[in-house]
């Protein structure tokens, strides 16, 4: 009888420290972020925010995880299906997802999409093989050229140039779909003479091949650009500065959008609102995870780029803030 008891009296024991651990578990909730190829500046966003949030999870129980994603399209769309909690996204692809244009207009408006805040600037990119001897963006056509990954907010600007500049897929001698982890090493490896992306600067996947085998960035200037940027808000020109990449002491003209996150009207208010006080109230450490983050002012990120209603989690700290 005495063994029993002390048995009995051992598996309460172990019950009863258990418990508590239950019961922390069962309180943790998890959030997601939809980013993009683990060399670009979404994933290191991404990153950078899952980072603040998971360092004071014990106080508000959020988990937050990255994931790697084709990009902006995949990532509305991923966060629509209900399977991602927040994702980056570029503006002009934001901007058609709540209008239900270009990409999203066989689906129609997304109703529920929500803005939380704009990051960093993202030029686009032409990166050309030095071989080449690629000046200006005309030079490409017969060339072998990497126009993105289907999905990627990449793809969806550079269909909007050629449109706009009257070509086609078929000017080129091949148009590549490489996703954005691919095309660096393809370009080094003779697979390809160049490849469009936008990025926020300095990048990994421009200072790589640049570094590697001696890639050139080449202006992205003309009537096509001043149509674009005259016709459309979420697009502006930019220079790439120059003295960022080995052999480009100058700036590089071209035109962009702003990097934004964005989440859902079914996301949890208090989800979004612990994401936000994160980053806002670490800003100065958020700003220094990343070099395409330290001209960020969060006064210009509750606003600009955002084609979205702010979600009220995001909105409800702005006010708090006295920004709003």
């Amino acid at each position: 009888m005495k063994k029993l008891f002390a048995c009995i009296t051992a598996i309460a024991a172990a019950t009863a420290m258990l418990a508590p651990v239950t019961s922390v578990q069962a309180q943790q909730k998890f959030m997601t972020i939809g980013t993009g190829g683990v060399t670009g500046v979404y994933y290191a966003a991404g990153g950078a925010i899952c980072r603040l949030v998971n360092k004071d999870r014990a106080k508000h129980g959020f988990r937050c995880s990255v994931e790697s994603t084709g990009g902006s399209v995949v990532n509305i769309n991923t966060i629509k299906a209900g399977e991602l909690d927040f994702g980056v996204s570029q503006s002009d692809v934001q901007y058609n997802a709540v209008n239900g244009a270009r990409q999203f207009e066989k689906d129609g408006k997304h109703s529920d999409l929500r803005a939380v805040f704009s990051i960093h600037p993202e030029p686009f990119t032409v990166l050309t093989r030095k071989e080449a001897n690629i000046t200006k963006f005309e030079d490409l056509k017969g060339k072998r050229f990497n126009i993105g990954n289907p999905g990627s907010g990449t793809r969806a600007a550079m269909e909007e140039y050629l449109s706009t500049a009257g070509w086609k897929v078929s000017d080129f001698g091949l148009a590549a779909e490489l996703k954005a982890d691919e095309h660096g090493a393809a370009l080094c490896d003779n697979k390809i003479d160049g490849f469009f992306y936008g990025v926020g600067h300095p990048s990994a996947n421009i200072q790589d091949p640049i570094t590697t085998c001696g890639a050139k960035l080449v202006p992205l200037t003309g009537a096509a650009v001043d149509k674009l940027v005259s016709a459309n808000t979420y697009y502006a020109k930019v220079n790439i500065p120059g003295g960022l990449y080995a052999g480009h002491p100058n700036p590089t003209p071209t035109y962009g959008v702003l990097a934004s996150f964005v989440t859902s009207a079914k996301v949890d208010d208090a989800a979004v609102y612990e994401l936000v006080k994160a980053v806002f109230e670490n800003f100065d450490e958020f700003k220094k995870l990343h070099p395409a983050f330290g001209a960020l002012d969060p006064k210009n990120m509750i606003k600009d780029g955002l084609s979205a209603p702010l979600h009220p989690g995001a909105l409800k700290y702005y006010k708090e803030k006295g920004w709003m």
